[in-house]
């Protein structure tokens, strides 16, 4: 544009220079109706004048404009601010009065993240509409955006999913110790979210296990019963006393505090193995005492059988040779 006006510059005066005739006067007056001439006509606009009051006009708005904007972002983050103490109330009060009904632990906890997702999402919802998108418009987008996200969540769908399966069926729940055999992955029940499972391993680890892999793969619930079987072994040398050994193993088990009194005790040779007569004995004890059982067992049962002279053979091989 600024091109073009250099050239009806160049033009004009040209055609000035070149009539001797035109007088001063009339040279500024066609200057100023040239340039005048060739800005309409490159602006587009037949009156200048009007254009300049029309820019003049929203740079003084602009200042009013950026104030209201300000106001309305100022109320946006205090009403963000409220609504979130709000959601926190609702949940607090939501926890209490399912604590109250004797709610299952794994459920109050899958509903409190699946109400503080949607809460949130309503929140957003009307700050949106609190600033003027049009909200019917979302719905149409999110409508035809759904089969998309179908498809590119279909995990995280599976894990919802089999998230309310267990709430529902209720294969286990917060407190119960589970084996999950397809990755063999074991441990207490912390609590069971929208999507995953948290469980604490006996050395204090947390493991993730995705709702949908629990609620289609097999599983053990060893919190079932109240009681449990210690099943264990030992290998004694082959010329070792059996019976003594059984009976040293049996006073140990007798012995344990943990040991359910009226449960049967069963001790037995399990295995013939290649270095040892493996030794295999089962108790019962309440599932809060299984593992305490099992490691006092195993240390008193060593320092029996050594006291009574019962040999704990490693692991040999004999090699003979013969001379030709």
């Amino acid at each position: 544009m600024f091109n073009n006006i250099s050239a009806g510059f160049v033009r004009f005066f040209s055609e000035a220079v070149s009539e001797n005739s035109i007088s001063e006067d009339s040279v500024s007056e066609n200057v100023v109706q040239q340039v005048q001439t060739v800005i309409a006509e490159e602006i587009g606009v037949d009156n200048i004048d009007e254009k300049v009051s029309v820019i003049q006009n929203y740079l003084k708005e602009w200042p009013d404009k950026i104030l209201r904007f300000g106001i309305r972002a100022g109320l946006a983050i205090l009403i963000f601010i409220i609504g979130c103490k709000l959601i926190s109330v609702i949940r607090k009060l939501l926890k209490k009065s399912m604590t109250k009904h004797n709610f299952d632990a794994g459920v109050i906890s899958f509903l409190d993240s699946f109400v503080k997702v949607v809460l949130f999402i309503l929140l957003f919802w009307g700050l949106a509409s609190y600033f003027g998108i049009q909200t019917t418009g979302l719905v149409t987008v999110f409508g035809s955006a759904g089969v998309a996200i179908a498809l590119a969540f279909q995990g995280s769908l599976s894990n919802l999913i089999g998230g309310l399966l267990i709430l529902i069926l209720k294969p286990f729940k917060v407190g119960d110790y589970i084996i999950e055999h397809t990755k063999d992955k074991e441990g207490t029940v912390i609590d069971i979210k929208l999507f995953h499972t948290r469980l604490r391993t006996t050395d204090d680890k947390i493991i993730l296990l995705p709702n949908g892999a629990l609620a289609n793969s097999s599983l053990t619930n060893l919190n079932m019963t109240p009681i449990r079987r210690v099943c264990l072994k030992c290998g004694i040398a082959y010329d070792a006393d059996i019976k003594l050994a059984k009976e040293t193993i049996g006073k140990v088990i007798t012995d344990c505090e943990y040991t359910l009194k009226d449960s049967n005790v069963d001790i037995y040779v399990d295995e013939l193995a290649d270095s040892a007569v493996v030794i295999g004995f089962r108790f019962y004890v309440k599932n809060e005492d299984y593992w305490k059982a099992r490691w006092e067992t195993l240390e008193n049962v060593k320092i029996s059988l050594d006291k009574a002279g019962v040999e704990i053979p490693f692991n040999q091989m004999d090699v003979h040779i013969k001379n030709d």
